[in-house]
């Protein structure tokens, strides 16, 4: 065997928009100033889909108000495909929630801006997300969880922001 074939492989293969939604409320919301609230979600998933591959998902939902109605909704999930080959199991999760979402993070960005202003609302950059300090938070509570014996659903990524 050779030493090449023993060497970890990390790889994304592809890149693509799975699932994209922009819903207006109606052309009321135009007339209006604009003075939005924001409500951000923020949620990654990954899928085993053969040995050595991974769909790893990265969704953003984001709901605008203004003047106390929804302007608009943008709902997108950008996802890669990652080949991910001799890794130490240990390390899979982190790979899958915290490495891969940084990669497709600038993409998912671009998609919610060009939609919104598409849309014809102002430029909407998502701020960005320290990946590794979400994973790792997520970890501890899925910790903290198992030690006080209560049941926790532990998702790659979850992230809420207002």
């Amino acid at each position: 065997m050779s030493e090449e074939q023993n060497q970890p492989q990390l790889a994304l293969e592809r890149i693509y928009t799975k699932d994209i939604s922009f819903e207006v409320s109606g052309a009321q919301v135009f007339t209006k100033e604009w003075q939005p609230e924001l409500n951000i979600n923020l949620s990654s998933s990954a899928e085993k889909i053969d040995p050595t591959h991974f769909e790893v998902a990265l969704q953003v939902v984001v709901q605008a108000n203004n003047a106390g109605e929804t302007a608009f909704i943008a709902d997108v999930t950008q996802s890669g495909i990652f080949l991910i080959d001799g890794v130490e199991e240990e390390r899979l999760p982190y790979i899958l929630g915290a490495y891969c979402p940084n990669i497709l993070f600038p993409f998912l960005r671009e998609a919610v801006n060009d939609l919104v202003t598409k849309g014809s609302f102002p430029q909407l950059l998502l701020t960005p997300i320290n990946f590794d300090a979400e994973f790792e938070a997520n970890m501890q509570r899925a910790q903290a969880a198992a030690v006080e014996g209560q049941a926790y659903f532990l998702s790659l990524f979850l992230l809420k922001r207002t």
